[in-house]
């Protein structure tokens, strides 16, 4: 009588558990820490949003004629200016970028707005300012987030 047999055997399974527990162990590190990268790239997008916004409406304001503290109409929104660029407030910056509240924290406190990724704290590491304009110096806005803080 001629069996054939169907199916793997034992050794072949074990060899692929182990290929996959290799592979696991090597990849695995490389995904963990995708969730810190993807706040880091999406608060430097805001970033790179607030700095056309601040440059927006200084265009605005400029091509317009109007004064230096004059508010501007963006898009239908009016936006509190300050020295010819939206100043740090909810009515100021913040109607200007229009940043979705599901995805970045904000505060504001005296000229200064604070931006954070959801999921992390405000003012900690994986967070910039934009601090308003004074006479004689434009807004100012935090330097780049680095992945390493927003864990």
């Amino acid at each position: 009588m001629n069996k054939q047999s169907r199916g793997f055997t034992l050794i072949e399974l074990i060899v692929v558990i182990l290929i996959l527990g290799i592979i696991g162990a090597i990849a695995a590190p490389r995904f963990m820490d995708l969730t810190s990268n993807a706040r880091a790239a999406s608060l430097n997008g805001l970033r790179g949003a607030i700095q056309s916004a601040t440059a927006l409406a200084n265009a605005l304001q400029v091509a317009q004629k109007l004064t230096s503290n004059a508010n501007v109409t963006i898009e239908g929104t009016g936006v509190i200016m300050k020295n010819r660029y939206p100043d740090g407030s909810n009515a100021g910056i913040q109607l200007a970028v229009r940043a979705d509240s599901t995805a970045f924290l904000s505060a504001a406190a005296g000229g200064i707005v604070t931006w954070g990724a959801q999921g992390t704290t405000l003012g900690g590491t994986c967070s910039f300012t934009y601090t308003e304009a004074t006479a004689t110096q434009p807004p100012q806005i935090g330097a780049a987030v680095n992945a390493t803080g927003c864990q």
